[in-house]
């Protein structure tokens, strides 16, 4: 086959293919003799069927096979030849074909651009890092606690306050006519709990048991109800219970009820997992240091169906957010022009980045091992406890799914290995510094801001349960 290439500009490269028509008929004549051997045609012994039957009989489904292989061949070779590295999938067009004539079709490729990355070594990190505190490890046993709380039934005489539970019936009217969804019974309400329309429950403190009395409020205005959004309603609300809250004992016989041995080794577990959110946190934001350090070093044209894929997923899941009310506040008041060009801008840095990120991988043959994945898998399973058997079914059912985790783990990997060849230092900040999104990050503003990763699908959990 004869390959040309049209043109070449910058990134983008075009060529023209022509496979002559006796080439074709070669390989449609070879293909027709496969066939042959094992097609069963009335009269006819298997590899005894004239050529001119299997023709007319497979010729067009042949015809169909051998051009398409023809046409990867040729797409493949053109590549091949000029030693080019594809961004994204070829464009191929055929151009021109009739039966017994030469097959003519063009690519369209646009190729990975040369990327040298050096210096690994010189680049210089800071590392924030925070000390657990003894306070913090009390607060947060304190706060296991909290949620362990009980309640006991007050007196009779007792008046509820704030933090103790009433047990009640209620009746919501608008208009003197009730509505959906304002009526139960026995509904335990922790007042100061915020869990009301406002107003509702700072009314009730001061009941007892067995009182009987009317609860008047006003709907907020952005209620989601939109026929309840700003009304003003009466609640008839019969209370037959005050409980109040008994506070559970932070010992160790509270250690034990949680499983472990002493409130030693809960603290111990307490202090544990604070220090796990505090490295992650540290990585966090020497991570987003590293990739605008990347970012200011490296300057190169980038290929434009990469950058528009990328725009693509991002902008459509700002449709779908600024649909369900979740837009950002930074986007708020912005025209969608205003918004595609920040876009556009973040897609082409996370491009490049990620193409910067793709050498180093391949200059170091970092890979991703089935060990990789497994923990990959095990740790997306423990974001769902109670449901780990479905994440588990989840990935053995959809492979492209397993595959789906590559990406991030190899991003990871590579970090990494980029981090072991830094310089980092540690800084010491305080815990609301650490705390503070990465993104926001003051030494990144002349860079844009990366957009939060958000989902742009189903949950792996809940894909699993559809599953089902």
């Amino acid at each position: 086959m004869q390959v040309t290439q049209t043109n070449a500009d910058g990134l983008k490269h075009e060529f023209k293919v022509v496979v002559p028509a006796a080439l074709l008929e070669e390989k449609v004549s070879n293909r027709l003799t496969e066939v042959g051997r094992t097609a069963r045609i009335p009269g006819f012994r298997p590899g005894k069927v004239p050529m001119g039957i299997l023709r007319k009989k497979f010729g067009s489904s042949v015809m169909g096979e051998v051009l398409e292989a023809t046409v990867n061949d040729g797409t493949r070779h053109a590549l091949d030849e000029h030693k080019i590295r594809p961004a994204v999938q070829p464009k191929v067009e055929i151009t021109s074909y009739a039966d017994g004539k030469d097959l003519e079709f063009t690519i369209a490729v646009e190729t990975l651009p040369e990327v040298k990355v050096t210096g690994l070594g010189d680049i210089e990190l800071e590392k924030p890092v925070a000390p657990v505190e003894d306070a913090e490890v009390d607060a947060a046993v304190q706060n296991i606690a909290d949620r362990q709380e009980r309640t006991e039934v007050a007196a009779a005489e007792y008046q509820a306050q704030t933090n103790d539970v009433v047990v009640i019936d209620f009746l919501g009217k608008v208009g003197g006519e009730p509505f959906d969804g304002g009526k139960a019974e026995r509904y335990s309400l922790k007042l100061g709990s915020g869990s009301f329309i406002p107003g509702f429950e700072d009314q009730l403190v001061g009941v007892k048991a067995a009182d009987e009395t009317v609860v008047k409020v006003t709907f907020p205005a952005d209620y989601g109800a939109e026929k309840l959004a700003g009304q003003d309603a009466e609640f008839d609300v019969k209370v037959h219970e005050v409980r109040q809250v008994v506070p559970a004992v932070v010992d160790d016989e509270f250690a034990k009820s949680l499983g472990l041995g002493d409130l030693a080794d809960l603290k111990k577990a307490v202090r544990d997992e604070v220090e796990r959110d505090y490295k992650s946190l540290s990585r966090a934001h020497v991570k987003r240091h590293l990739l605008d350090k990347l970012a200011a070093q490296y300057d190169f044209v980038v290929p434009q169906s990469m950058v528009d894929l990328e725009f693509d997923a991002i902008w459509k899941q700002v449709e779908q957010d600024k649909e369900q009310g979740q837009q950002d506040a930074a986007d708020q008041g912005k025209s969608d022009d205003e918004l595609k060009a920040e876009y556009r801008a973040i897609a082409t840095r996370r491009v490049r980045l990620g193409l910067v990120l793709s050498e180093v991988g391949r200059e170091n043959n970092i890979t991703i091992t089935q060990e990789d994945l497994n923990r990959a898998v095990m740790t997306e399973a423990r974001r769902y406890p109670g449901q780990e058997h479905l994440v588990f079914q989840y990935f053995q059912k959809n492979p492209d799914a397993l595959n789906g985790l590559r990406a991030p783990i190899f991003e990871e990997k590579v970090i990494d290995f980029i981090l072991e060849m830094a310089k980092v230092t540690e800084k010491t900040v305080t815990v609301e510094e650490l705390r503070k999104d990465p993104d926001a990050d003051e030494s990144a503003a002349d860079e844009a801001p990366k957009p939060k990763k958000k989902a742009a699908k189903k949950k792996v959990a809940e894909e699993a349960a559809a599953e089902e």
